[in-house]
């Protein structure tokens, strides 16, 4: 994970248009989603940085709402106001994984699933794959070098990013995304995090910098110890 949006987002005027894709992803806590004389409300964003959209019901041009993390609340009223548009709704954990969805009843598209079946051996799933761990290296190497002006980091993953074209297997390309977090992650280990000096006595001395990503309760990222 990187420290840079990394979806297209709607702006943050009131009635808003919805991108060309007609995908918006709403993010944040607590993230609203509820319907008010007849417009579509979505609220999200952390702290002070919040969104307010409205969007009505002809030409919105919405065709499915993505919503990442669980704080919040959809409303029934909203979930009839998607259906009757003929808009999808996901519902995504903070790691990627799915945890509702919902949609329009929509006949198959046929090329687009043998498309899929065919990725495989047809070459295009390793193409896919390349490019993503690439836009994400990409943005991981832009955070090290100008973030975290860490420049041994950022040169670690620029390398690792420029074996990629040669990778000739998903598993590689896997282990190339694996070296390029450990160094990532490596570089916040000792990243200072800020607190108020009147909390500072009531701050535990672990909790003063970002530490590991790895959590000692499970061995993985889930169930932080720290603020970080």
């Amino acid at each position: 994970m990187t420290a840079c949006k990394t979806v297209s987002q709607l702006s943050q005027y009131h009635n808003s248009n919805v991108p060309r894709h007609g995908i918006v992803t709403l993010y944040g806590y607590p993230i609203e989603v509820l319907v008010e004389r007849g417009h579509l409300l979505l609220r999200d964003g952390i702290g002070p940085e919040r969104r307010h959209f409205r969007l009505a019901r002809i030409g919105h041009g919405l065709r499915r709402l993505v919503i990442v993390g669980a704080d919040g609340f959809v409303s029934l009223a909203a979930l009839r106001w998607l259906s009757d548009q003929k808009a999808s709704l996901v519902m995504l954990e903070r790691d990627g994984s799915v945890l509702a969805t919902t949609g329009p009843a929509r006949s198959s598209d046929a090329r687009l699933r043998r498309a899929q079946a065919f990725a495989h051996a047809s070459g295009a799933a390793l193409r896919i794959t390349r490019e993503l761990i690439r836009q994400k290296l990409t943005g991981q190497e832009l955070v090290a070098r100008n973030k975290l002006l860490d420049t041994t980091t950022a040169d670690t993953i620029a390398t690792l990013m420029a074996e990629l074209p040669t990778a000739q297997n998903i598993a590689s390309i896997r282990l190339i995304e694996a070296q390029a977090a450990s160094a990532y992650w490596s570089a916040w280990r000792t990243l200072p995090l800020a607190f108020p000096r009147k909390d500072l006595p009531r701050i535990p001395e672990h909790w003063r910098s970002f530490g590991t990503r790895i959590s000692p309760l499970t061995g993985s990222p889930r169930l932080a110890v720290t603020p970080g």
